[in-house]
Formats: structure tokens, sequence, C-alpha cells
């Protein structure tokens, strides 16, 4: 439960756009979680339904929560100039129009990423208007997942890289609240550019060198899945250092995990449970050969609105506060330029591709 108003006057003010299941299942518990930091002003939604009912699961520690919906709702936020910042929680088709409009309007911004080049040409575009240009942070970024950041620290124990591997096997099926997500059936590159940036963030993170070129296959095996639904690629590393990427949308046994091979050891972090909790069992094999196993639960999106947040309470010092290199919406960029490279080469039947560079 949230304090009283005197002792969060003094706090940043932001609102959440949009209202669907990831705004009410992730944004909504963790802000509550942050509600000492930050507080949340407004939501919306394309309908006042919607937007009531996203605005009572908040209530309890926003409790002067505003509802806003349709255009009018939209003009209402971007005019307010008490609200710092913005989550922009949308179809991926929608939400980077929507997040400019939002940066245009002064407003800082942390949305997911599905498409890249044209967005980023269009905020680097801007005219001078701004001292500095808002913050546009990446959201549901594993490089804030505890096991990323520490496994990152391992790496170069393991001496130079051998080979990569990343095998994602999901569990995209009926019973999954996504499933049935219209948004995600009608966008190119359906569930694997969708869920795929997410292990490709995962993959940059943990090896610190950046993908240069691929060559893949895909296809279509699941017909209740929009294609493609499996792709499988081969991809070389700046460093030289060959992987493999291999993902299927759905599947019966459910694994996601990535291993770096090292002439003295190994790293690999795997999806998992432990004690109840969900996130990370990260395996370390260093010289001695002993494994060293650590558990780390979820926390990433707790994790990059506190630094979201910060960064928002810094850059309104004036000054030019440098963001959180992890949130920048560049590296979002990159990995979706990899997914990009390996769509496209996938439709070269295999032809290898070089990545765009951001």
């Amino acid at each position: 439960m949230a304090g009283g108003g005197d002792d969060r006057a003094g706090l940043p003010r932001i609102a959440v756009v949009g209202a669907g299941i990831f705004a009410r299942t992730q944004y909504i518990p963790r802000l509550r979680e942050i509600a000492h930091l930050v507080v949340v002003k407004a939501i919306w939604s394309r309908t006042q339904e919607s937007a009531k009912a996203a605005a009572e699961l908040a209530r309890d520690f926003a409790p002067e929560i505003e509802c806003k919906w349709g255009d009018a709702g939209l003009e209402e936020i971007m005019g307010d100039s008490s609200i710092m910042g913005v989550a922009v929680v949308l179809a991926g088709q929608v939400q980077v129009e929507l997040s400019l409009k939002m940066l245009k309007a002064g407003k800082h911004v942390i949305q997911a990423t599905t498409e890249a080049e044209t967005a980023l040409s269009i905020y680097n575009s801007f005219p001078k208007q701004f001292a500095h240009k808002p913050i546009w942070a990446l959201a549901e970024n594993y490089r804030f997942e505890p096991a990323f950041v520490e496994s990152r620290k391992l790496i170069n124990d393991i001496g130079d890289m051998m080979h990569v591997q990343v095998i994602v096997e999901g569990s995209m099926n009926s019973s999954n609240p996504y499933f049935n997500s219209s948004w995600r059936r009608n966008f190119m590159g359906g569930f694997i550019l969708d869920m795929g940036v997410h292990f490709i963030a995962g993959l940059r993170m943990l090896v610190g060198s950046e993908i240069s070129t691929v060559s893949s296959i895909s296809r279509h095996v699941d017909m209740a899945l929009p294609p493609p639904d499996n792709i499988c690629s081969l991809f070389q590393l700046e460093n030289g250092c060959a992987g493999v990427f291999v993902f299927a949308v759905n599947s019966r046994s459910p694994k996601i995990l990535w291993r770096v091979d090292g002439t003295k050891g190994t790293i690999q972090v795997e999806r998992g449970i432990d004690s109840g909790k969900h996130g990370y069992q990260v395996l370390f094999s260093g010289e001695n050969g002993q494994c060293q196993k650590t558990f780390y639960p979820f926390c990433g999106v707790n994790e990059e609105l506190k630094a979201f947040v910060h960064d928002i309470v810094e850059a309104s010092k004036g000054g030019d506060h440098k963001a959180e290199p992890r949130s920048s919406y560049v590296e979002g960029a990159r990995d979706v330029a990899v997914l990009e490279a390996m769509l496209e080469s996938s439709a070269k039947q295999g032809a290898p591709v070089q990545v765009k560079i951001f």
C-alpha cells in the first residue's frame, strides 16, 4: 500500500498507455512494488470500460489515478505538464507511432520494440525543440534480468569462446493468454519476431559481441500458429565465434537456454523454477571442473522501470544526463535487426545475410 499524499507529492508522475494483458499482469503489479518511487497519474485505453477496469487494479497504490480513453484521452496525457513519462504497452503495429507522438510532446517513453529502423530515424531527426531529447527506453528487456547481468561478469572467465547455443522450445499454445492475440497473428514475423527479440537480447547481453552475419531456415509446422513458427539459424559474432539459434514457438517439452562454451569453462543460463519462483538457473563451470549453480528469480520488469524512473528524474534536473545504456532504444533496434536478418536469410533459402548496424 502506498503512503499518504504528502509524502508522495515530490515523486515523478507517469501514465500507462495500454490496458491489455501485459499492462494488467506485469506493469501494474511491478508499479505497485515501486510506488515509493513514482506516481501513476493516469491509465489509457481505447475504451472507457477497459481503462476503468485497469485503473481499479491500481487504485490501492494510486488512489487518485485518472482514466483516459480514446483520442481525447491521449491528447490530455500529452498536454498534462505534470506527467513526465509514459509507459506505452500496446500492440506492435501501433505502439511506435504512439510513442513518437508522446516523445514529440516532450514525454519520456518506455516501450517494447518490434519495429526499429524508421522509428529511430524519425527520433534522431527531431527538430531542436528540446534542450535535451526525451528519453526513449526499451521495455520487456532481458538486459535487466540479474541472471544475465551476473553471467556477463563471468564471460571472461571461460577463456576464448568456442561456440554458442541458444535453444528456445516455447509453449505458445491455446492455454497461453497471448495465443489468440490478434496483433501478433497479423504481424510480419509473428511470434518469431515478437518473442525472439527477447532471446536475442539475452544472447547479446551474455556474449558482449555483436552478431554480424546469419544464415537461417524457417518453417511453418503448427498450423494453429502464424508463419513461421520454427527457425534454425547459424550466426557469427564479430569476435569470430559461431553459434546456433534454434527456436520453436510451441513445443511439447518447453525449454529455454543460452550456453557459451569456452577454452577454460562454460556458462549456461536456463529458464526454470526454484522453490516455487520462476527465473533462471545459471551454471558456471570453470577451469577446476566444478559446476557453480545460482538461481535468479525474474525481476527484469521491476528493474527496468526503476531505471526509467531514475533517468527521468535525473533528466528533469537539467544538464546532459546519460540514460542507462541497457535501456537504449538503439539496443532494441539491434535485437530486431538480428531477427529481421534471420527471416530475410530464410526467405533466400538460407543465404548469408549481414545484420544491419545501428
